[in-house]
């Protein structure tokens, strides 16, 4: 890979949905990471509770506030609220870095699968709405399980980081980076974050009958 990555240590990160585990576990990993880190929430109390949980550099208040504060923004909240939410900060977003992790996913008794999106997906879907921010599709498959655990000092696992804008895919590459055994991997434009949101129906199998969290390792680079 690349050695060419660029310095990411002083970026602030705000985290859309944040008081949800795969918010707070990803929280809690770029605060230990250095980052100064802002969870977002509809209830600013909510936001401020689940900073307090974990401690740190982390600090809570409604998505607005988050939107326009952080450098950087991660999506992580439910897909039923996907598009309203992202529409009702089209402001604070502006500019900016936009990485969205939202697995648009069914579940019945067979288990999960993938939902069909207009836009083709999650991704794009907030590209479609963010028209003046650079979205960026990353962090669909890590465990929030592992993200939370205390006992697990490294993430062994690659991040497929998705985009149209290079500086910006960079960039994600290089924050995944910073969360010890993690590695920010590009793997293609937003065209193809269908098949990358809908693998994670695929490893909610895996890991129910194999009892597991498992990840993805991309071999021979």
């Amino acid at each position: 890979m690349s050695t060419d990555i660029p310095d990411v240590g002083g970026i602030s990160i705000g985290i859309l949905g944040g008081t949800g585990d795969q918010g707070k576990g990803l929280a809690r990993r770029f605060a230990l990471a250095g980052h100064s880190v802002l969870i977002g929430s509809r209830s600013a109390e909510r936001a401020q509770a689940a900073a307090a949980s974990i401690g740190g550099s982390v600090r809570g208040a409604d998505n607005p506030a988050v939107a326009a504060e952080a450098d950087v923004v991660i999506v992580a909240i439910p897909w039923d609220g996907h598009r309203s939410t992202l529409e009702s900060l089209r402001t604070e977003l502006a500019g900016k870095i936009v990485i969205d992790c939202v697995n648009p996913l069914g579940f019945d008794k067979q288990g999960a699968y993938a939902l069909t999106v207009e836009e083709g997906s999650a991704a794009q879907q907030a590209a479609a709405v963010l028209t003046e921010s650079r979205v960026v599709a990353a962090f669909h498959h890590v465990s929030a399980v592992l993200l939370l655990d205390p006992e697990v000092d490294k993430i062994d696992l690659d991040v497929l980081v998705l985009g149209d804008d290079r500086e910006a895919t960079d960039t994600v590459q290089a924050l995944a980076g910073r969360i010890p055994g993690m590695r920010g991997v590009y793997g293609g434009r937003l065209r193809n974050a269908h098949q990358v949101e809908a693998m994670t129906a695929n490893f909610i199998s895996i890991n129910r009958r194999y009892k597991a969290h498992a990840g993805l390792r991309v071999t021979d680079i």
